[in-house]
């Protein structure tokens, strides 16, 4: 068991499913803990697990993040708490219904927490990790990020935005000293797939993965510098050529005429 702390790790979405098993190997790993959920009872299940097992300081925090006041309780932890090396932004919710299926106010609270909570809690914790000169952040995505067709294209575009928006803190803050991860699941057996009416079990074995097996290889792709880990894709290569043709393409985007193919005459300069 390892006994020297690393710190301190803070986990949204911890009560269950992927968050409850970051923060069994986090705890396994050295760290102390600070688990968030609205479940208070699961919460505390979960520590005095932890605490008998591993012997790590488990920290309850009952928050809603999609409500102003518990939100801003959870920033105010990451903001003076000087213990806290490492934030695992993983709280959030789904679905697979279509857009002419889903109720609009249900995905403006989706856009909210995968969206809004995320934003503060890392705008929360970055200037302690800067001025410490060290610190890492995991925001959890998932692979509909760079397929949003696959699923519900709110949810799509929400994990979209964490990529995206870890990509460019991982270019603003590495000279800072702080390690910034994207992770991509695929099909995970959560209550996700339960609490959008199908149950887990309805979908192929063969792309189903379970949390242990998907915590594992993300806390690998995280202890091999990964930026972006898809634990389901066999050839990182394939991920790497994708990203290398974006940026490639990027050098393009911007120019002061349009594209030829538009047909579209340059206007006479004064």
């Amino acid at each position: 068991m390892t006994t020297q702390s690393k710190g301190t790790a803070l986990i949204t979405g911890a009560s269950s499913g992927i968050g409850a098993v970051y923060a069994d190997r986090l705890a396994r790993r050295g760290y102390d803990l600070v688990i968030v959920a609205r479940s208070r009872g699961k919460l505390d299940q979960l520590a005095t697990r932890l605490t008998n097992e591993t012997k790590r300081s488990v920290e309850v925090l009952p928050a809603d993040l999609n409500d102003k006041r518990d939100l801003a309780r959870v920033e105010e932890t990451l903001k003076k708490d000087a213990t806290i090396t490492l934030l695992v932004n993983n709280a959030g919710i789904g679905t697979f219904a279509p857009l002419l299926n889903s109720d609009v106010n249900k995905m403006d609270q989706m856009i909210s927490l995968n969206i809004s909570a995320l934003t503060r809690l890392t705008y929360a914790v970055v200037p302690g990790f800067v001025a410490r000169g060290t610190g890492t952040i995991v925001n959890i995505s998932s692979i509909v990020a760079i397929s949003p067709e696959t699923l519900n294209g709110v949810y799509g575009g929400s994990k979209a935005y964490v990529l995206a928006f870890s990509l460019s803190l991982q270019h603003e803050l590495a000279s800072k000293g702080i390690r910034v991860q994207a992770v991509l699941p695929g099909a995970t057996a959560t209550d996700f797939w339960d609490a959008g009416g199908l149950p887990v079990h309805n979908l192929p074995s063969s792309i189903v993965m379970t949390t242990e097996n998907l915590v594992d290889a993300a806390l690998s792709g995280l202890d091999q510098g990964e930026l972006v880990t898809i634990p389901a894709l066999p050839d990182k290569e394939e991920w790497d050529r994708f990203e290398a043709a974006r940026r490639d393409m990027s050098t393009r985007l911007s120019r002061a005429n349009p594209a030829a193919r538009y047909g579209i005459k340059e206007l006479a300069k004064a």
